[in-house]
């Protein structure tokens, strides 16, 4: 009896680490698969976080480029703008030292004519109001001889008192030969009779005995002399009145330096 209880006590033990050992593997099993699926859970987490990163990698490397080139853009347009700004403002020195000559010419000019001017006054000093004026306007110098100084009424024929006055306004002359001579004839309006066909005639008649007596008389050149007639169409007061129309019966010699110079440099 005590052997059979014996045996049955073996059995019971045997089946109880049988099904004991048999029941540790499972659960190590089960934990094992937890673990697996947890670990591929984590790993499939952890390859969308490094493809988003990827992505946000890709996304900055496109930015970075973006900016690069923006930068690079903004570079050429203030190289650009640097060199527009350094031509400005060669281009506003230029134009600066150029009004400066300009102003230097103009300046020298006015001086000329001043000089001339006075000079011409100086040597026709004796001359009275009524019989000529020297004056100056727009930088030129304006000698103005009446018809009573140089001409008898209706003639082109230089009087002696005419002569001796065009002697001392060439002795000015050629200490100045550079001085560009107009020499316009003018009349009033009263229509002429007797050689002269017309006041056109007339008018030009007398400037050209003018240049004659300068040129040919007192060696003025020819090149700086113009003669021109204006009839009685530039007057400068009134043929209503016999003073005005006095006035009128003039001869203009109209004096002007020469703006070579600043005619150049205007054009460059």
């Amino acid at each position: 009896m005590k052997s059979n209880t014996l045996k049955l006590c073996g059995l019971a033990l045997v089946c109880f680490v049988f099904i004991f050992s048999s029941c540790v593997p499972k659960r190590d099993l089960v934990a094992s698969q937890l673990r697996t699926r947890q670990l591929q859970s984590d790993s499939a987490r952890m390859a969308s976080n490094i493809s988003d990163l990827q992505d946000r990698i890709t996304g900055l490397k496109n930015d970075i480029a973006n900016l690069n080139d923006q930068v690079a853009s903004l570079s050429h347009n203030n190289n650009t703008k640097e060199n527009q700004l350094a031509q400005s403002k060669q281009a506003l020195l230029s134009q600066q030292q150029k009004l400066k000559q300009l102003q230097d010419l103009l300046a020298a000019q006015k001086a000329k004519s001043d000089e001339l001017r006075k000079k011409m006054a100086d040597a026709l000093s004796g001359f009275s109001s009524s019989e000529l004026t020297v004056t100056q306007k727009n930088g030129k110098v304006y000698v103005s001889m009446q018809e009573s100084l140089l001409f008898p009424s209706g003639s082109a024929v230089v009087s002696q008192k005419g002569v001796d006055a065009l002697a001392k306004l060439a002795a000015v002359l050629n200490t100045n030969p550079d001085i560009q001579i107009d020499i316009e004839g003018h009349t009033d309006s009263i229509p002429i009779r007797g050689r002269f066909q017309d006041n056109w005639e007339l008018s030009t008649a007398r400037a050209n005995s003018i240049v004659r007596i300068l040129v040919d008389r007192y060696r003025v050149s020819p090149l700086n002399l113009v003669a021109s007639g204006h009839s009685q169409y530039d007057p400068v007061a009134s043929n209503s009145t016999p003073e005005g129309r006095a006035q009128n019966r003039r001869t203009e010699i109209i004096l002007s330096p020469k703006l070579d110079e600043l005619y150049n440099l205007i054009n460059q």
